[in-house]
């Protein structure tokens, strides 16, 4: 039986591109959630004129409950979906402890793996991993383009959340096509590797995707990348699932003497960055925005992971590196970066 939409309490924490397009669909199908934006103007945008949702699914100007801080969210919730930077959401995980009923569940929506982190503080059986497949870009508060299709991926930590999955599920799908996992984690390990490599890379070479695809040295990093995660996804007993919705098999793309042999590796890396070749990578946004990073939760998940499990990750280390000193302001972001000494046997 369906539930009744009013009924169910829920929230959106983050009203940037991603959370703020989620709760701006759950709005207009009824569902009325309360949003904690960060930023005043956009609590105001919110309430007044509404959000102006733009892109590949038309365009659509939706009000919303609109807070400022966790703190002013009108009572407890039945489900919060968890949409701000990775580096906030442990944070925000915190803030909105107080805020959900016993039976909760609280949907991640952030890049990286933060699940493991987040249940530690909520509970496992209230996480919900998610794998948000779309794209998206904030033009401004409230101003927010959804860039490409795809799918949400969902999935339960804990075998007690299970039987709420068909609820989120049915949330979702009125923003994008969702899809139940078994394997979650398997899912949300396939987008950090593109994530890695994409978002990372970016930072270091400080160019659009279609540029640093196009360098044989960029796209060599690119395969290094790949290839320490997938031995530290083997060190933690993780089988990822195929990436890129479902269209690449990490595990054939870097399998010795098949199909894929070098040069068929390197062509397929040089039509995705023609196809995406005007994508900025976020993280880059982030910086010249004057932001952190979520380095950390990126190339630094395969880093703390690989120590864990004693597997060595010295291409990720230096991406980490790197992308700190970029962010200290010690190093420039140039594709000379990618000259650098460990990288050069690639």
């Amino acid at each position: 039986m369906e539930p009744e939409k009013k009924s169910i309490q829920v929230a959106v924490v983050g009203a940037g591109a991603v959370g703020g397009i989620v709760a701006a669909f759950l709005a207009r199908a009824g569902w009325d959630p309360e949003v904690v934006c960060k930023h005043q103007e956009t609590v105001e945008r919110g309430r007044s004129h509404g959000f102006h949702i733009f892109g590949v699914r038309g365009e659509h100007r939706i009000r919303l409950r609109t807070v400022k801080e966790t703190h002013g969210l009108s009572g407890p919730k039945e489900a919060a979906f968890l949409a701000t930077k990775a580096n906030d959401a442990m944070g925000a995980a915190r803030d909105l402890v107080p805020f959900l009923k016993e039976n909760a569940v609280v949907v991640s929506l952030q890049n990286g793996i933060c699940e493991e982190g987040l249940s530690e503080i909520l509970g496992r059986n209230r996480v919900i991993g998610c794998v948000v497949g779309w794209g998206a870009s904030m033009h401004g508060p409230g101003e927010l383009e959804m860039t490409s299709g795809g799918e949400f991926v969902i999935g339960s930590m804990d075998s007690q959340s299970v039987g709420r999955l068909t609820l989120v599920k049915q949330m979702l799908d009125e923003v994008a096509p969702t899809r139940i996992s078994e394997n979650i984690m398997g899912e949300l390990y396939a987008k950090l590797i593109i994530n890695a490599c994409i978002n990372s890379l970016g930072v270091v070479a400080g160019v659009k995707l279609g540029q640093l695809l196009a360098m044989k040295r960029a796209r060599k990093v690119f395969i290094a990348i790949m290839r320490e995660a997938m031995a530290v996804a083997d060190g933690m007993g993780i089988k990822v699932e195929p990436g890129g919705g479902g269209k690449l098999d990490y595990y054939r793309f870097l399998e010795e003497g098949n199909l894929f042999s070098d040069v068929k590796r390197h062509l397929l890396i040089r039509v995705i960055g023609f196809k995406y070749r005007k994508i900025k990578s976020s993280s880059l946004q982030s910086l010249e925005r004057g932001r952190k990073t979520e380095i950390d939760y990126l190339n630094g998940y395969f880093c703390n992971q690989g120590r864990r499990h004693g597997v060595s990750t010295p291409i990720n280390d230096a991406v980490v590196r790197m992308v700190k000193e970029i962010e200290a302001g010690g190093r420039r972001m140039t594709p000379e970066n990618l000259k650098d000494a460990v990288f050069v046997n690639l």
